[in-house]
């Protein structure tokens, strides 16, 4: 009796568990305001088909919209067509340029015998790029860092000519670059350049 009563007096703030989409981490009721609302109504069908079905089931869709006017109706849904499409350009425009990108694995001499390995490219995957050097400093046991080029863009430069391993590296690590998308350029330095 006495637990019952102390609950009722004190009325704690309880926590609330809130579900975020695996896509677009906003919660699912949001998703259709971000730009990838097919990809997170498949993901919500996947791991909460009750969710999802109190969501986008046609009965669920057809109840949000029933206080609307007639207008307001053919609007919401030719805006719902028009971000579909949007969506779908930008997933077909994305996978064109990883598509088209190309990481080039550069080995550049330094001096005489000694040689520096730059790779360039790798932001057209997604891909973090310090984070990438630091894991090329230690599977490789060499100093890496990544540095500005004078065309805009930014690359990873390794210390010690280790082109194949990088590019044997990257295949198995990152299986979203296709073995056709790495090139490998040999660089040497102009002697002119080095005099000074």
């Amino acid at each position: 009796m006495a637990d019952t009563e102390q609950s009722e007096g004190h009325s704690e703030p309880q926590g609330r568990h809130v579900i975020y989409c695996g896509v677009c981490t906003l919660p699912p009721e949001y998703c259709e305001y971000g730009g990838t609302v097919k990809k997170c109504q498949d993901w919500l069908q996947r791991a909460y088909p009750d969710l999802y079905n109190h969501i986008w089931s046609a009965e669920a869709l057809e109840a949000a919209t029933a206080s609307l006017s007639i207008e307001a109706q053919k609007r919401a849904a030719k805006d719902a067509q028009k971000k579909a499409a949007q969506a779908e350009k930008a997933e077909q425009k994305q996978a064109d340029k990883i598509a088209n990108s190309v990481v080039t694995i550069k080995r550049v001499e330094r001096n005489k015998r000694k040689y520096v390995t730059a790779v360039s490219g790798l932001e057209a995957f997604g891909l973090d790029l310090k984070k990438v050097a630091k894991e090329f400093g230690k599977k490789f046991a060499t100093g890496s860092s990544v540095t500005k080029v004078p065309s805009g863009g930014e690359e990873i430069v390794v210390q010690g000519d280790v082109s194949d391993e990088i590019e044997e590296f990257l295949l198995e690590k990152y299986k979203d670059i296709p073995e056709d998308n790495i090139e490998l350029v040999d660089d040497k330095k102009k002697k002119g350049a080095s005099a000074g």
